[in-house]
């Protein structure tokens, strides 16, 4: 089962209704002992960085979503993705789980704008088992006026506007991150949903 993590600042409901139509077991739950016994966890996370993290440490749930990332897989999407992070410079400085080694701060691309919303491409940089049975020519969907900044070894693939945003983070073990929504992302974002859940052992 997936336990979409449901503590108050996210799109919850696009996303299991993304799991519901590629029929993997999945919760909306914000109870402690629900996220311990699932098999991977959901991040999803939309607003300001200061706001989702003082919502989720309000919720008692920040100690769990650390321990579980240690054993099980865990995907965050969009702001939930950031969340992973060291820190963010969203309004203010801010601490992140700390599960992913770097830093999130506004998107700097001049001439753009900003939000960077809608759909862009994305480039492979790193192998990541969530990017299999893709094809070279996929695109995702995006909203979001913020990035990640890390290193290489972290991104598994990336979208240019017009400089390098990552857009799929891992940290090499159970810990992924989607920048773009996969549950937005037509066939694209499915195939990358389904190969999270076949993550679960």
């Amino acid at each position: 089962m997936i336990a979409i993590v449901d503590y108050g600042a996210g799109n919850i409901f696009s996303v299991k209704n993304a799991l519901d139509y590629l029929e993997l077991d999945n919760k909306l739950t914000s109870d402690k002992n629900e996220i311990e016994k699932a098999d991977a966890v959901i991040l999803p996370g939309v607003g300001a960085f200061p706001n989702a993290m003082k919502m989720l440490d309000d919720s008692g749930l920040t100690a769990t979503i650390k321990e579980q990332a240690q054993k099980k897989p865990l995907l965050g999407i969009c702001l939930g993705m950031q969340m992973l992070f060291e820190k963010s410079y969203e309004f203010e400085e801010c601490d992140g789980l700390g599960l992913i080694k770097g830093k999130v701060d506004r998107i700097i691309a001049p001439g753009f704008i900003i939000p960077h919303m809608g759909w862009n491409k994305l480039e492979k940089l790193n192998d990541c088992p969530l990017m299999n049975d893709l094809g070279d020519d996929e695109y995702v969907y995006f909203v979001h006026s913020y990035q990640a900044f890390c290193d290489d070894s972290s991104i598994s693939a990336y979208s240019e506007y017009p400089d390098r945003i990552p857009a799929l983070v891992t940290d090499g073990k159970y810990v992924f991150g989607a920048q773009f929504h996969p549950e937005k992302s037509g066939k694209t974002g499915l195939q990358i949903l389904k190969n999270f859940g076949g993550l679960i052992k």
